[in-house]
């Protein structure tokens, strides 16, 4: 049996090492999320035009980023970027850059399938009434889109603070790093890990739990 030993987890340790990681994973996660919804609908509304020279990159981009690993695109883009522009751009700033980008496949096809679910109908009487396909897009269907589809962006979104803790691969200082930082200065890996694991897991399912309550509300508003 393990003597596990949980004491070094002093309110000083805690502020120290894990805060400061918990703080950047949060941010990251926030970043990442508006900017992958923002170009994620971006490329929704390319994908659905109709156009082929709209379509077919917006695909392409999509699907080659939902065939690739993310922590390899992370190596790829934390290695390869500083290459080509000259300088390195920092572990936090690629990450940011890498996650937002990654990101923004997912939450198109989300959006995607958002907008398809509104009824044809409600577009034709956007035009019937003399709108262009941005009003009709901008006040019609991406509000009610936005509605339908926010249970799972929101449940993307919690899987995407999960996958943080992969910044640990090129150094970035995140909610992982801060307790494996504190265990090799405590000389006490398990426990960290241990910790690290739990909180996880608390943040995931309270976060999932909140989720699951706002679906039943915006199935009873249906």
């Amino acid at each position: 049996m393990l003597a596990l030993d949980f004491s070094f987890l002093t309110p000083a340790v805690i502020s120290g090492y894990i805060v400061k990681g918990f703080i950047f994973s949060l941010q990251l996660t926030l970043i990442a999320m508006l900017g992958g919804i923002v170009l994620g609908t971006l490329l929704a509304l390319m994908r659905l035009s109709g156009r082929p020279w709209l379509v077919v990159p917006a695909a392409g981009y999509v699907n080659t980023m939902r065939s690739i690993p993310l922590v390899m695109v992370i190596l790829w883009f934390f290695l390869l970027i500083p290459l080509v522009i000259g300088r390195p751009l920092g572990a936090e700033i690629s990450a940011i850059i890498t996650f937002t980008l990654f990101e923004a496949a997912y939450y198109s096809e989300i959006m995607r399938a958002g907008i398809q679910s509104i009824s044809r109908g409600q577009v034709a009487a956007g035009y019937a009434l003399g709108m262009s396909y941005r009003q009709t897009m901008g006040l019609i269907v991406l509000p009610q889109a936005f509605r339908n589809m926010l249970p799972v962006l929101l449940t993307q979104t919690i899987i995407l603070f999960q996958d943080t803790s992969l910044v640990y691969a090129i150094g970035a200082y995140d909610l992982l790093k801060g307790f494996e930082i504190a265990g090799k200065n405590f000389n006490r890996p398990v426990e960290t890990y241990l910790v690290a694991a739990l909180l996880y897991f608390v943040i995931s399912f309270s976060l999932s739990m909140l989720v699951r309550r706002l679906q039943q509300r915006i199935a009873i508003v249906k």
